[in-house]
C-alpha cells in the first residue's frame, strides 16, 4: 500500500458499508413502486458531450432495467449536429427553441443522430449487458411526422425539414420491451405521406413526449442543461420542485424560448395520461437514479393531480 492510499480502520469500513446499506434501503420502496413501469427518458444537452456523464447515463439506464423498469431512451444531439454543420459550412438558426432545418441540414442531422450518436449510446449501455437496440424514427415507420411551423411574435414561421410527430408505431417498441430490450431511438422521422428518403428532424423533447403519450408511459424524464424549471429565471432561488399542469399552462408563455419545447412536451404528455413528467439536470452524474430512487428527488416534477404532488415527490402514486 502506498502512502497515498487511505488507511481505514475496521470501524471506518463498517461505517462506509452501513452508509451504502442506508442508500439501498431508501431505494427499496421506489424499486418496488416502479417495478414493471415504462419510463421514457429524453437524453440530450451537455450530458451527451462529457465522457463521464455519458457513462453515468448508460449505467443509470442499465440499473433501471435490472431493477425491473422498462426504459425507453429518446435522444437528439444538438451539439453534435451543430459541430458537423459548422464543419461542412452549412448555416443554421433557431426559432422558438427549434432548429430551422434545410434539406441539406436534415440529411446531416440523420447522419449524425442515426450514426455516431445512436451507436455510441447503444454501445455504452451494452457494456452492462447486450440489451440496448438502436433505432431511427424512420425504422419501420416508428415515427411519422408532418412539417412543423412555429409562431414567432404574430407571425407563423416555417422551419423547413422539421417535423411534428403524427403517429408512433408502438407495436415495435412493445416487442422490444417485452423481450427485455432497451429501445434507443433517435429523433429523426419519416414524413407521413411524403417522399421516401426525405427525413424530418424532430425536436427530441417533443419526440420523447409523443412516444410517452402513445406508450401510455408511467413517467417521462427529460435531461436538460439546467437544474429544472425556474419561476423567475435567472433567479436560481425560484427553482420549482413540483408543479401542476394548470400552473404550468399559466407559466408557459413567460418562459425562455429554450425551455418552451421541453415544458410544452411535459405538459402535453401529462395531460394525455402520462403519470408524471420530470425535468432533470443532465449535468449531474446519475441524475436519473437520484430522481427515481430517492425521496427528495431533484429537478422539477409535473403532475396533473395536485394531490399527488402532496403525497409523493417521485412516485407513481
Amino acid at each position: 500500500m502506498s502512502t497515498a492510499d487511505p488507511i481505514t480502520t475496521p470501524a471506518q469500513r463498517l461505517a462506509q458499508a452501513q452508509a451504502k446499506a442506508d442508500v439501498l434501503t431508501e431505494a427499496l420502496p421506489w424499486i418496488k413502486t416502479f417495478a414493471g413501469a415504462t419510463v421514457v427518458i429524453k437524453y440530450g444537452g451537455n450530458a451527451m458531450v462529457s465522457p463521464e456523464l455519458q457513462q453515468a447515463f448508460a449505467d443509470d439506464i442499465a440499473f433501471l432495467r435490472f431493477a425491473g423498469i422498462r426504459p425507453i431512451v429518446v435522444h437528439g444531439g444538438g451539439p453534435q449536429i451543430s459541430t458537423m454543420l459548422d464543419r461542412l459550412g452549412i448555416s443554421s438558426e433557431f426559432r422558438a427553441g427549434q432548429r430551422v432545418t434545410s434539406e441539406e441540414a436534415a440529411h446531416v442531422a440523420r447522419m449524425v443522430l442515426a450514426g455516431d450518436v445512436n451507436r455510441d449510446i447503444v454501445a455504452r449501455i451494452n457494456q452492462n449487458g447486450s440489451a440496448a437496440v438502436g433505432l431511427s424514427g424512420e425504422d419501420g415507420d416508428l415515427l411519422l411526422a408532418r412539417p412543423a411551423t412555429v409562431v414567432v411574435g404574430d407571425e407563423r414561421v416555417e422551419l423547413g425539414r422539421v417535423g411534428t410527430v403524427a403517429s408512433v408505431s408502438t407495436d415495435l417498441i412493445h416487442e422490444l420491451l417485452d423481450a427485455g430490450r432497451v429501445p434507443v431511438i433517435c429523433s429523426i422521422a419519416a414524413e407521413a405521406g411524403g417522399e421516401p428518403g426525405r427525413p424530418l428532424n424532430v425536436n427530441a423533447d417533443l419526440a420523447a413526449a409523443a412516444i410517452a403519450r402513445h406508450m401510455r408511459a408511467d413517467k417521462l424524464m427529460m435531461l436538460t442543461d439546467v437544474a429544472g424549471l425556474y419561476r423567475n429565471w435567472p433567479d436560481t432561488d425560484s427553482l420549482i420542485s413540483q408543479i401542476s399542469t394548470d400552473e404550468l399552462r399559466e407559466l408557459l408563455p413567460r418562459l425562455d424560448s429554450g425551455m418552451i419545447p421541453k415544458m410544452t412536451a411535459a405538459l402535453e404528455a401529462v395531460e394525455a395520461g402520462v403519470g408524471h413528467a420530470h425535468i432533470v439536470d443532465g449535468r449531474v452524474a446519475h441524475s436519473i437514479l437520484l430522481e427515481v430512487f430517492t425521496t427528495e428527488g431533484i429537478g422539477t416534477m409535473v403532475s396533473a393531480d395536485p394531490e399527488a404532488l402532496e403525497r409523493t415527490r417521485g412516485g407513481l402514486a
